[in-house]
Formats: structure tokens, sequence, C-alpha cells
């Protein structure tokens, strides 16, 4: 037998016994968060809200998890990935902890026709990813856009972070889920001081 025909009829085998090696992927979601003492004792009756948009970076649209390895190095992985688009999985899971913050009815899903007099909540991620020490860092602002308006009545700047166990993309999914749970805590309870604000005018 030839050199050539014996690496041609060894190339199918070889190329099995590389796929049988290579470790499956993994895929991730974000779940929603238990509210703060705070952020439940702060919700009262108010119009409806609507979490409308997320707007997050080039760099974390993508399936494949994002981590920070540098000042200006991102590490991508194949392995870890999300099990559906971020900035969609984000929002869902935004509307479902601010839903657990807010009166029943209060809070509008993204895809359900808002109601007239629903706010528009707008989120606008720069930074949301885990850097080399392991601490999930989150950098953005929200806004709330009254109904039958183009200029926000709330604009808030927000930095959070978590510590999450460096290496471990499910510590990092569950460090993004608490911080989520944190931004909700943190727009229920500013929503809260505009409507007690209003009824004392």
């Amino acid at each position: 037998m030839t050199s050539a025909r014996r690496v041609l009829l060894l190339a199918p085998v070889l190329l099995l016994a590389s796929c049988a090696s290579s470790p499956p992927a993994k895929f991730f979601t974000l779940a929603p968060t238990t509210a703060s003492a705070a952020s439940a004792a702060a919700a009262a009756s108010a119009a409806p809200v609507q979490v409308t948009a997320v707007h997050i970076p080039p760099a974390l649209d993508r399936q494949q998890i994002v981590r920070q390895s540098g000042a200006n190095e991102l590490e991508i992985s194949d392995r870890n990935r999300w099990a559906a688009p971020f900035a969609e999985m984000t929002q869902r899971v935004l509307t479902q902890d601010l839903a657990a913050r807010r009166p029943h009815g209060s809070v509008i899903l993204p895809k359900e026709p808002a109601p007239p007099m629903t706010g528009m909540i707008v989120v606008d991620i720069l930074q949301f990813a885990c850097d080399p020490s392991g601490k999930v860092v989150f950098d953005g602002a929200w806004a709330l856009v009254p109904a039958g308006t183009e200029a926000p009545s709330l604009n808030r700047r927000v930095h959070l972070t978590e510590t999450a166990s460096p290496g471990d993309y499910g510590d990092q999914v569950r460090a993004m889920s608490t911080i989520l749970g944190q931004l909700a805590d943190d727009i229920a309870m500013a929503l809260a001081g505009s409507t007690r604000g209003q009824a004392a005018r």
C-alpha cells in the first residue's frame, strides 16, 4: 500500500477521533433573582413601564461568552456559549427582575402591546464582562422615557460589580444575573421615588 493511499484511508479515522475527543459546548442562560428588601419596600402603585430596548457593545453581541483577558484584550470562548441572543436574554431577565420588584401588572412584557401611558425603559450597556481576577463589571445607564415624549424624565448612570470564581463560566453567569437584579433594584427604587415626588406636587 502506498503512503499516499494509507494517509487517505486514515484521514476519516483521525477526523472521527478528533471530533470524539473535543469537549462538548456548554450553553448558559441568565436568570432572574430575588428582590432586595429595599426595592420590595419601595414598590407602590404606578403607571406601567416596559423595557423596550437593551443596547450592548458589538463585542458582546455574539453567542460566545466574552471575558476580559487584559486591558485591551478579550477572550471569546467557543465552548461556553449563551443559549439565546445576549441582548434579548438581558432584556427578558431584566423584565422578570423588574416585575418581581413592582406592583402586579405594572411591568409590560417586551413583546406585549403596551397600554396608553406606558413609560419606556431603555438600557445602554458599555461594559458587562468578567475581568482576569474574576470580578464582573457592569457599566452603563438606563433612562425612563414617558409615553408620548422623546425626552427622558429619568436618566441614571450605573456602575455595578460582583465577584465570581476566576475561570468558572457558570459562576460568571451567576454574577451577571445578580448584577441584573441589582440594576432592577435601582430602577424600581428610582421609579418609586419619582412616583412619590409627582404625588407630592
